[in-house]
């Protein structure tokens, strides 16, 4: 088995184990350099009334045949350590140690998300994909989550206008939720990107949205387009405050309280017409690379 298999074999092996935590063990592998190393240390050593007694090369072995498994379906499977794991998301704190993809898995570093909410109204869709259709027309990545209302109209106008749309799901990358966006998700893993940070078959949880927020704010700059008091996208923009990510919010969105006490905070653009919307998302793009170079972990990637 080749060294870089191995890894993350052993970095899967990790995450079942049920007494770590996917965070704590991302951290723990960045710090010593080797997954496999960490699982050495950690197997047969948890203090749990039914230990795992297998080796930890009956382990690796198993998790890399899970790894051939996906692999044959046309699930990419990428490791925090890889060389093509989406470098925007190793700087933040919620970065997933494992990322599940269907498509073309590549560097997105002019991407902005469009988000908001499923019970979108007329105009809040209207908007979103125009915003969509703008980027897409710029070469500029569209992500969003998925969900109905206004993430399904930033997907279908970036689609409609020819451009690379990402789609960031909150349910293994299996599943289709909802249900009624089952061809549009089949249909963005042709053309573009899917991909989860849960295993493959995990079914939507109340946790998983807001996970799934904080892994959108970290891939890209943010468009909030409607959001009420409870929305994901209100989640998404605080977190991208905290990521350093650009947030631009719509007059739609400022008739919250939420959004106003937002205004004032650095990175924060808000546009209360469609021109103003304009001129922050290039703001933005002009604050973005072209190219940019992923930051490695030396010991892992030149193996």
């Amino acid at each position: 088995m080749e060294r870089a298999t191995a890894e993350r074999a052993a970095l899967v092996a990790l995450l079942r184990q049920a007494d770590l935590s996917w965070s704590d063990a991302a951290h723990v592998v960045q710090e010593d350099g080797s997954a496999l190393r960490v699982l050495g240390r950690t197997v047969g050593l948890a203090d749990t009334l039914f230990p795992d007694t297998r080796s930890v090369d009956e382990l690796v072995d198993a998790a890399a045949a899970d790894l051939a498994a996906w692999q044959a379906e046309g699930i990419t499977v990428r490791a925090f350590f890889d060389d093509d794991y989406p470098a925007q998301l190793r700087d933040v704190r919620e970065m997933p140690p494992l990322l599940f993809a269907r498509g073309d898995l590549r560097p997105d570093f002019r991407a902005i998300a469009v988000v908001g909410s499923r019970d979108a109204s007329d105009r809040g869709l209207e908007i979103a994909g125009s915003v969509a259709t703008s980027l897409a027309l710029r070469g500029v990545t569209v992500v969003s989550g998925l969900a109905k209302g206004i993430d399904t109209a930033a997907h279908e106008a970036a689609l409609a206008a020819g451009g690379r749309t990402v789609a960031v799901i909150g349910t293994g990358i299996r599943r289709h939720y909802p249900a009624a966006n089952r061809a549009l998700q089949e249909h963005i893993a042709e053309v573009g990107l899917v991909i989860s940070q849960f295993w493959p078959d995990a079914a939507p949880t109340k946790q998983s949205f807001p996970m799934r927020n904080a892994v959108m704010s970290g891939y890209a700059a943010t468009v909030v387009v409607e959001a009420g008091e409870r929305s994901g996208a209100r989640i998404q923009a605080r977190l991208a405050l905290q990521h350093g990510r650009p947030v631009v919010l719509t007059g739609q969105v400022m008739r919250h309280d939420w959004a106003q006490a937002f205004a004032g905070r650095p990175g924060v653009h808000v546009a209360r017409g469609t021109l103003e919307l304009v001129e922050a998302v290039e703001a933005i793009l002009d604050q973005m690379p072209v190219t940019a170079e992923l930051e490695g972990f030396p010991e892992l990637a030149s193996r």
